[in-house]
């Protein structure tokens, strides 16, 4: 029972994110297209950092997350490692 409490509450930053209000097309566009308009809306979005926490912790190699793109979070990934 704890351990569905605790899940619960990770995953409750993605109710209330600006993403699940809009197309996810911006957040996992095709490639070589622009994520510039996802980018944006994620500037405004309070969940951001858990957004961005998730992605890192759970390894998403594809879309945008807390921000940014795949090669920004590997970037990241890379630089933290170091």
């Amino acid at each position: 029972m704890q351990i569905d409490s605790v899940l619960e509450q990770d995953s409750d930053w993605q109710e209330r994110a600006l993403c699940a209000q809009t197309g996810s097309e911006f957040f996992f566009p095709e490639p070589g297209s622009s994520v510039r308009e996802a980018k944006r809306i994620c500037r405004m979005c309070d969940m951001r950092e858990a957004c961005l926490r998730y992605a890192l912790a759970n390894d998403e190699r594809f879309g945008v997350w807390g921000g940014l793109s795949e090669k920004e979070r590997l970037d990241l990934r890379r630089e933290t490692a170091a």
